[in-house]
């Protein structure tokens, strides 16, 4: 990682740790750009090509498609849901061409993932292709993500010793399950806190100690849209299916749209500071444990994601202009390059098998 990744205060409790100063302005590039490198060193000497294939609910694939851009024998088919990604997010995947090739299907992120699980297990895909995945169903994702939780840790015992708290948007739960790594190798967290938009099988997995995969519900915070987050099976792996067990590190809340624009808001009127919706979700996460508990715990809420890469939520919400940084004016003008394919598996596979 050669990006910074600091740790800003808002509040006498509340901090925020940065994680989109990389080259596509969100926390994926720090597992992406590691297992890009990783990937490529295994296969420095293996003649076939390999493909990655990704599904993206806005981030994971731009972070992807940087990360392993023209990288010799790698190639990478991005899919993402239709019309349910900023459209900055959308020329991040779509317009680098070369080695990586976008899939805009019609569906959910959920049929994306649906779609590249069903690829994986299919015998004459794994015929043709060396298949490997991006997503953070590759562990290689998670573990260099563990390693924030324990810097931004130690950036704040550097300015007071204490407990600490981590708030995290949570969509397909990678990042938080990379805490809870964490947490497993010794980093001393008080409390993971599960922040969700509307898309909350997670939390009603926990008040009920039933889980029920739903339909996904699009909402401004698009990267966490997920009805169906492929990580909770690490998460119960972790907590020995024991409910009780998984209540004692993580509590979980949802908001809606409008409470998260209310939390834009609220963060840029007291701190002067431009939160995504993302981010805005994991502070709401953060300030309803703190009237829950009562408890002066200072908490990390984890900035996932550039504002800029929601332009239009966030001048709506705050009226402001903001400034697009250089890596998103460099591609604002540039062609959107995708194929539109229908969410079935056998028009999917079809495509696969007449790639040349």
């Amino acid at each position: 990682m050669n990006f910074p990744v600091p740790v800003v205060q808002l509040d006498q409790q509340t901090h925020i740790l940065e994680l989109f100063h990389g080259p596509t302005l969100a926390f994926k590039d720090v597992g992406a750009r590691f297992m890009a490198r990783v990937m490529a060193w295994l296969n420095r000497n293996e003649n076939e090509k390999l493909t990655i294939l990704v599904a993206t609910s806005g981030d994971t694939g731009s972070a992807v498609a940087n990360g392993f851009y023209n990288v010799p024998g790698i190639e990478v088919i991005i899919l993402y849901p239709s019309g349910k990604v900023s459209k900055l997010q959308e020329k991040q995947l779509t317009t680098l061409g070369g080695n990586i090739t976008a899939l805009e299907i019609e569906g959910t992120f959920d049929d994306c993932q649906r779609l590249v699980k069903s690829a994986f297990l299919d015998a004459q895909l794994s015929e043709k292709y060396r298949l490997s995945s991006a997503n953070s169903i590759n562990i290689a994702r998670l573990i260099p993500q563990s390693f924030y939780y324990i810097d931004a840790w130690k950036q704040m015992q550097a300015i007071e010793k204490g407990p600490v708290v981590f708030s995290v948007p949570s969509g397909n739960f990678g990042n938080l399950t990379a805490g809870l790594l964490a947490k497993g190798m010794g980093l001393p967290v008080e409390r993971f806190i599960a922040a969700n938009n509307k898309n909350n099988s997670v939390q009603d997995y926990l008040q009920t100690g039933v889980y029920r995969p739903k339909s996904t519900i699009a909402t401004i915070s698009n990267a966490m849209d997920v009805g169906d987050p492929s990580n909770f099976a690490r998460m119960i792996d972790i907590y020995d299916n024991d409910v009780e067990n998984m209540r004692r590190d993580i509590s979980a809340y949802s908001y809606s749209d409008e409470q998260t624009k209310e939390a834009m808001l609220d963060v840029y009127q007291k701190a002067g500071y431009v939160i995504d919706p993302h981010g805005a979700v994991a502070y709401l996460g953060f300030k309803s444990w703190q009237k829950e508990t009562g408890s002066n715990s200072r908490g990390i809420v984890l900035g996932t994601a550039h504002p800029a890469k929601f332009k239009d939520v966030v001048e709506e919400t705050l009226k402001i202009d903001v400034e697009l940084p250089k890596q998103l004016l460099e591609i604002a003008h540039k062609t959107k390059k995708s194929t539109i394919l229908n969410s079935d598996f056998s028009i999917f596979h079809q495509y696969l098998m007449q790639r040349s």
